[in-house]
């Protein structure tokens, strides 16, 4: 039997704080936010499509980010164009399995792309291979992209049109911080299209 390593868990009150301190930290990267809101508020104006991609937890704030979109976050308004490229479990076992798993996100955005489409990845540690694969594909085929990255940005670092780096070592405040900005986004988005 394997001996079970034990790590003591933050306390209830050490999370809260890391959590406050990275939301309030936000407003030092202010201009990158209002950056990226514009990117994405001039891509939806001229009818062109948010690729959202993540690992784990970042996926599942890919699929939230999606869904407010072509859904609806609080107002009713027409459905927006958006696509969480981590959704198809065929498409992304097929291209895991063919052509590596780096390539999962990168393939989709060369299949899916069009001119004026915007790349949006999210990633905590910002050095995730497929991440990685994804920025360059994106650059490879001339469209903008957002990445929202955490503890200092990692090698997705200056890859982006716009990078979000949370000012945060913590993984989860980071993934925090990025669901936040996700609703912020979807504000700007309401209020333009509503």
């Amino acid at each position: 039997m394997l001996a079970a390593h034990y790590c003591h868990p933050m306390t209830f009150e050490a999370s809260l704080g890391e959590s406050v301190r990275t939301l309030q930290a936000l407003s030092t990267i202010r201009p990158a936010i209002d950056a990226a809101g514009q990117l994405i508020l001039d891509t939806l104006r001229h009818d062109r499509k948010l690729l959202i991609c993540g690992n784990g937890g970042s996926a599942a704030e890919a699929g939230h980010f999606s869904t407010e979109l072509v859904g609806r976050y609080q107002k009713n308004r027409a459905a927006l164009p958006a696509l969480a490229l981590s959704a198809d479990g065929s498409l992304l076992t097929c291209i895991g399995n063919d052509y590596g798993y780096e390539h999962v996100f990168s393939r989709q955005i060369a299949g899916l792309a069009h001119p004026g489409d915007l790349v949006v990845v999210l990633t905590s540690s910002g050095n995730s291979a497929n991440i990685l694969s994804a920025l360059h594909e994106a650059k490879n085929q001339g469209l903008k992209s957002i990445a929202f990255l955490g503890r200092g940005g990692g090698k997705a670092k200056g890859l982006a049109t716009v990078d979000l780096i949370i000012p945060s070592e913590s993984g989860a405040a980071c993934q925090e911080a990025h669901l936040f900005l996700i609703h912020h986004f979807c504000e700007l988005i309401d209020a333009e299209f509503a």
